[in-house]
């Protein structure tokens, strides 16, 4: 579903990715482990690049509209699938169908009691769970998404992972939690310096396994 060949990328004369290369086949969940600047986010977005239409996208930072409440942010998943008309009425009056499936959706991700909460009162851990919301909502087969739990503790992150997990046929995760990929994740994906280190399935991983992408080149 994605390929890229010797892929070598600078920005203002940095390199960022060097000569990667790599294969994601329909139907893998891959995580992407690597320590800060190791150019995860990067390679995400080449990969979106790819199939910009066919992604759910979850980015770093979220992305969210700040003055608009939780409903309004995940609604915005679901913009490509109406037309202007409808868009506009779930702006303003918020149509019951809609009222429903957000609703329901936010039950899940525990955001129940901020549905018409704004964003901008919402805590890291709250924007994070509507981010992945409106990932969710845009009822797509891949999702990629860029650090989605970081703020979120252990426990939740799980949970919340599995949720989206099981929502989507392909998914490619960058993450910090080491232990979340190995639980979650059929493959790992480590770089370091804008290079591959590690390619393994997780069954074949261990923590220990991991520890070699955090080290300083």
């Amino acid at each position: 579903m994605f390929a890229l060949d010797n892929h070598t990328l600078r920005r203002q004369g940095v390199l960022i990715l060097d000569g990667l290369t790599l294969r994601i086949n329909a139907g893998e969940r891959v995580a992407l482990l690597g320590a800060s600047g190791a150019g995860k986010s990067t390679l995400l977005a080449l990969l979106r690049e790819q199939h910009p239409d066919d992604i759910a996208w979850c980015p770093q930072h979220a992305a969210l509209v700040p003055a608009l409440s939780v409903f309004h942010n995940i609604y915005m998943g679901a913009l490509s699938r109406h037309g202007h008309l409808y868009n506009l009425c779930n702006l303003a009056w918020p149509l019951r169908a809609e009222r429903h499936a957000i609703g329901a959706l936010c039950a899940t991700l525990g955001l129940s009691d901020k549905l018409y909460t704004s964003v901008d009162r919402l805590s890291g851990g709250q924007a994070q769970r509507t981010a992945l919301g409106r990932a969710l909502y845009m009822h797509k087969r891949t999702l990629l998404a860029d650090e989605p739990v970081s703020s979120i503790d252990e426990h939740q992150a799980r949970q919340l992972l599995d949720i989206a997990l099981s929502q989507h046929d392909t998914a490619v995760v960058a993450l910090h939690d080491q232990q979340l990929a190995l639980d979650c994740f059929d493959r790992i994906i480590g770089l370091r310096n804008g290079q591959v280190l590690l390619d393994q399935p997780t069954a074949q991983l261990s923590l220990a396994d991991l520890q070699p992408l955090y080290l300083a080149a």
